[in-house]
C-alpha cells in the first residue's frame, strides 16, 4: 500500500489525514499519545481543522523485568494481564505511583488547561505506531467512559496480528502498514528521533492558538 518507510512523523501524519478527510471541520477531536504521537496528531488536527489534546497512559512493568508489560494504567482505568505470580500489593502500588507520574506529565504538557470535553464527539486517537497496544487499549477503555460519539484509532504502522484486536475495540480503525515482519515502530521511519517534552508543549500551544 505504501513504501515500507515513512520519511518522518510529519509525512505519516499527512498520509493519515488523507484517510481521515471525512472528519474535516466536524464535531471531532484529535487525541495524541505523547510523546511520539504528538507530531502526528498536530499534522492531522491542522489539516482537518480540529482541536488537539493528549491522552496519557503508562505500561505496568513486571517486578523483575520493567520492560515486560503486565498491564497498563491511565488516570482513571487499568488493564491487568493474568499473572498469578505477581502480588496484588505490587500492582496496586504501581497503579498509584504511575497515576502520580501521569498527573505530573499532564500538568507539564497542558499547564492548568482542562482536558477538552469529548462527550458526544468523534475521538480520533493517534500515535506514531503500535507495538503491543496495551497502553492504547487502556486509553480506549478510559475514553469510552466519557461517552464519545465514536472512537477512531489512526496509526501509521502496527504488527499484522494486532489489527483484529483494534478493529474489535474501536468504532473505526485506520492504519497505513500492517506488517507481517514487524521490527519495532522506529524501523518504519527514515527519521525517528526522540520527541522532547518542549516540542510536545510547543505543538499543543500552537494547536490551541489555531483553534
Amino acid at each position: 500500500m505504501y513504501d515500507e518507510l515513512f520519511k518522518d512523523r510529519m509525512e505519516a501524519g499527512l498520509l493519515l489525514s488523507e484517510k481521515l478527510k471525512k472528519y474535516q471541520d466536524s464535531n471531532s477531536i484529535v487525541l495524541a499519545i505523547p510523546r511520539g504521537g504528538v507530531p502526528i496528531g498536530y499534522e492531522v488536527a491542522k489539516r482537518l481543522h480540529l482541536p488537539l489534546d493528549i491522552v496519557l497512559s503508562k505500561k505496568i512493568g513486571h517486578p523483575f523485568n520493567k520492560e515486560f508489560a503486565i498491564g497498563a494504567v491511565s488516570l482513571d482505568s487499568a488493564i491487568i494481564d493474568e499473572h498469578p505470580d505477581i502480588s496484588k500489593e505490587y500492582i496496586e502500588q504501581e497503579i498509584i505511583r504511575l497515576r502520580e507520574l501521569l498527573r505530573e506529565k499532564y500538568k507539564l504538557y497542558k499547564g492548568n488547561r482542562a482536558p477538552i470535553a469529548i462527550e458526544g464527539k468523534n475521538v480520533i486517537i493517534v500515535d506514531d505506531g503500535i507495538a503491543t497496544g496495551n497502553t492504547l487499549l487502556v486509553s480506549i477503555e478510559m475514553l469510552r467512559k466519557k461517552n464519545p460519539a465514536k472512537i477512531i484509532v489512526a496509526v501509521p504502522v502496527l504488527p499484522y496480528d494486532t489489527v483484529k484486536i483494534f478493529e474489535q475495540n474501536t468504532d473505526e480503525f485506520i492504519y497505513l502498514i500492517a506488517s507481517k515482519s514487524f521490527r519495532g515502530v522506529g524501523g518504519f521511519y527514515e527519521k525517528f528521533y526522540q520527541v522532547e517534552d518542549d516540542e510536545v508543549i510547543s505543538m499543543l500551544s500552537a494547536s490551541n492558538a489555531i483553534e
